[in-house]
């Protein structure tokens, strides 16, 4: 397949955005990886040194995506290393105010979300939880790691109490600090390891990782939702937005947001992204392309 790569002046590639935006009947996210490292959630450097230096000086990992697939010698470690990382990802709010700002841009608007992110940004923005899809799970949920049911179990009191095990204090605006000279313990006691309310099995991550994911009563209506969207929308003037999508899950957002603008010959499709904005050739004449940092993009925007 032939891409177009960006070749309008940024500027004038935001200001057909901003057109779009405002002309637009109905605006379609779909949110990848991308955004939430525009908005400072970053698995490497500085951040993944703060939290898991210890992991990364015994076990070699350089970075927190690595340390999920990590084999841990007990489960007692790889609940310690995960409650960490969910408790950073998921119950902490993201440094910068990349979310809040799109929210800004599409409030007044009819819009839906279709996001692989599981770090619950959306939410803790203030997107309403019934224009959201999260395709590929949720930090805040586990789940039965056979699965023996397919139902989900909210985390947060179960992480907040393993990382506060392993030495942590949570300070009032959620932060994780060490009391001075505390060393952070790398398991969590036995008794906290989850364990599934019905046969007794490992839990595990509600993530798409394999076969053994769960799609819950709520995954199910939140699909409902993005299915009646489209039905509702589909001949009509549709922003087709994407925000920080590879190339990693592309049959999820990518390839349907370019069908669905090919189909619908009033739809425009957009694309945000950092080293990777581009589109069918086919697309070039309605697709508005940006490349670099989606924060600094959406602040131009507003």
């Amino acid at each position: 397949m032939l891409f177009s790569k960006p070749s309008t002046p940024a500027g004038e590639a935001i200001s057909r955005l901003r057109r779009a935006l405002d002309e637009a009947d109905a605006v379609l996210i779909g949110a990848g990886a991308g955004l939430s490292t525009s908005a400072g959630f970053v698995y490497t450097g500085e951040r993944f040194q703060r939290y898991f230096g210890d992991f990364a000086a015994r076990y070699g990992f350089q970075d927190m995506y690595s340390g999920g697939f990590y084999p841990f010698p007990t489960a007692e470690e790889r609940w310690a290393y995960w409650s960490r990382h969910i408790y950073i990802n998921r119950y902490l709010d993201p440094p910068k105010p990349v979310y809040a700002r799109l929210l800004s841009l599409v409030r007044g608007k009819d819009w839906f979300v279709l996001t692989t992110n599981v770090d619950h940004c959306f939410q803790k923005a203030g997107f309403d939880k019934r224009r959201l899809f999260y395709t590929q799970g949720d930090y805040g949920l586990w789940q039965c790691s056979e699965p023996c049911h397919d139902a989900t179990y909210d985390n947060a009191e179960a992480v907040r109490a393993m990382v506060t095990a392993q030495g942590y204090v949570i300070a009032p605006d959620g932060e994780l600090t060490l009391p001075d000279g505390v060393t952070p313990k790398m398991a969590v006691p036995t008794e906290l390891v989850p364990r599934c309310p019905r046969c007794g099995r490992p839990m595990s991550m509600n993530l798409r990782a394999d076969g053994t994911f769960v799609e819950d009563e709520g995954w199910h209506t939140a699909a409902g939702r993005y299915t009646d969207f489209l039905r509702r929308h589909e001949d009509l003037r549709i922003l087709y937005w994407e925000l920080g999508v590879g190339y990693n899950t592309p049959g999820i957002i990518k390839y349907p947001f370019w069908r669905g603008t090919a189909q619908n010959p009033r739809a425009t499709y957009a694309c945000l992204n950092y080293g990777q904005a581009d589109c069918p050739r086919e697309l070039r004449e309605r697709s508005i392309c940006i490349d670099g940092d989606i924060g600094d993009a959406l602040e131009a925007l507003r």
